[in-house]
């Protein structure tokens, strides 16, 4: 059985290091943790199962180079998967954001990856539950849930870990299949 790959795009290292809290409790089914600006197309599309993760930066965008950043990320990446068959692939998708500084597109990269991976033939698990999050809209909502799990580092630190052990245990089986 192949390791799950892990991809996030980052700006300030807070989802690096979520990311890497996530292998950590995979513990040996995981990868460790790749920058997405740092690995190639067939890194990338070497694993079936994926775990990717982003923030959602000013207007509800994806980290790149048109957002200030110094390096590639999601913004430079997705445009590789345009003719990419994703079909067999499982994917959960988790993000972070701001809910009171951007209640108006908290964790909106979720929705921006979803659509993406979806578009491509792969299967998106680990919806999580909008409950306990205060804020006005969001691409990565589908009725009450969130089409990945929703971090706030910024406001609700202290709800991370839980929420991710959570997560991680909704998505085990279809990810250890």
């Amino acid at each position: 059985m192949d390791k799950i790959g892990i991809f996030f795009g980052t700006d300030t290292g807070r989802t690096r290091l979520v990311a890497k809290q996530i292998a950590k409790k995979l513990g040996e089914v995981a990868a460790a943790p790749v920058n997405i600006g740092r690995t190639t197309l067939a890194d990338f599309l070497a694993h079936d199962r994926l775990i990717v993760g982003s923030p959602t930066l000013g207007d509800g965008e994806l980290p790149g180079e048109s957002t200030g950043l110094s390096q590639p990320s999601w913004e430079e990446f997705l445009p590789q998967l345009a003719d990419a068959d994703l079909s067999g692939k499982t994917v959960a998708i988790f993000g972070l954001g701001d809910q009171q500084k951007y209640p108006d597109e908290f964790v909106d990269a979720i929705g921006i990856l979803h659509d993406a991976f979806v578009a491509r033939g792969a299967s998106v698990v680990g919806r999580w539950p909008v409950a306990g999050y205060e804020f006005k809209a969001s691409r990565a909502v589908d009725g009450q849930h969130f089409l990945g799990l929703a971090i706030d580092q910024h406001h609700q630190a202290t709800l991370s870990e839980s929420r991710i052990d959570a997560w991680l245990e909704q998505i085990k089986p279809e990810l250890l299949r």
